[in-house]
């Protein structure tokens, strides 16, 4: 099976050279990084976080997140957590098998991680229709082939998103990962507050940053639901911290965070973007 892209031409460039392009402008924006990442083999990450907007608005924060997975080196396979906007599919769904095609070519799926997820996790089911217009795992992937070509991925679309199924979801990722030596980052797409005025925006994603940068998953997901924070992958960014702890990881960094209103220059109602790495 072959998954076309959903949102070439509406969230990114359709065309490779202009694609190219934009991942560079995203870069060497003043929001991004300042410049194109070099290679490196450390492999000390184990996830990050990463927005998921037309690239014009949240590229240059995403670039951030980019640039570190570069520095550090590729894994083997990337697991992509993504929030469902669509509503199509089961509550977890993860796509078993196949390739993603982008503008800059295709990715294989890790078909036997994702057949091992199967295994571990009884609330993880195999599901296409969930993916098949789903955007917030597809941005992600011009990134990574914008560097290299030879990497697998596992998408993963989380309709339930609470604690508890963002802890099922971690440890079957674990444990398929310790039982096929398999070297994994996790990548969790979300967005920030939605629709409120930068000040707003501002105030409540830092207090829900600071307790992702604590690695604390119960207290962001205490602080969303007490402040109403509308961020849409509130689950993945729950299930990464837990996968990055079970991996050994001990320090969350958050390495930007802007705001559409950053982009446009509109202040009156903005969505929030961070970029934050684990390792």
């Amino acid at each position: 099976m072959i998954r076309k892209p959903a949102v070439a031409g509406i969230f990114y460039e359709s065309d490779p050279e202009s694609l190219k392009k934009r991942i560079e402008w995203c870069f060497k924006h003043s929001l991004g990084p300042g410049k194109l990442p070099e290679g490196g083999n450390k492999r000390e990450i184990k996830g990050v976080i990463a927005p998921h907007a037309g690239f014009i608005y949240s590229g240059p924060i995403a670039a951030h997140s980019y640039s570190e997975i570069v520095e550090d080196g590729f894994p083997q396979t990337f697991i992509i957590l993504c929030p469902n906007h669509t509503g199509i599919g089961s509550g977890v769904s993860v796509a078993k098998e196949g390739i993603w095609n982008t503008p800059l070519g295709d990715v294989e799926i890790d078909e036997e991680f994702a057949s091992e997820l199967l295994i571990e996790s009884g609330i993880i089911d195999s599901d296409y229709a969930a993916h098949s217009q789903e955007h917030s795992c597809e941005v992600h992937i011009p990134f990574l082939q914008y560097f290299k070509k030879e990497f697998k991925i596992v998408p993963i679309s989380m309709w339930m998103q609470d604690l508890e199924t963002s802890q099922e979801i971690a440890i079957a990722i674990k444990k398929a990962a310790l039982k096929l030596k398999r070297d994994i980052v996790v990548i969790a797409s979300t967005d920030f507050t939605h629709y409120q005025a930068q000040e707003v925006a501002f105030r409540n994603d830092h207090l829900v940053l600071e307790s992702i940068e604590e690695m604390d998953e119960m207290q962001m997901m205490e602080i969303v639901s007490k402040l109403n924070v509308t961020m849409c992958g509130y689950g993945p960014v729950a299930t990464t911290i837990l996968v990055s702890k079970m991996l050994n990881a001990s320090e969350g960094k958050i390495l930007k965070y802007a705001t559409s209103g950053d982009i446009t220059g509109d202040y009156s109602s903005v969505v929030g973007y961070a970029a934050v790495v684990f390792k």
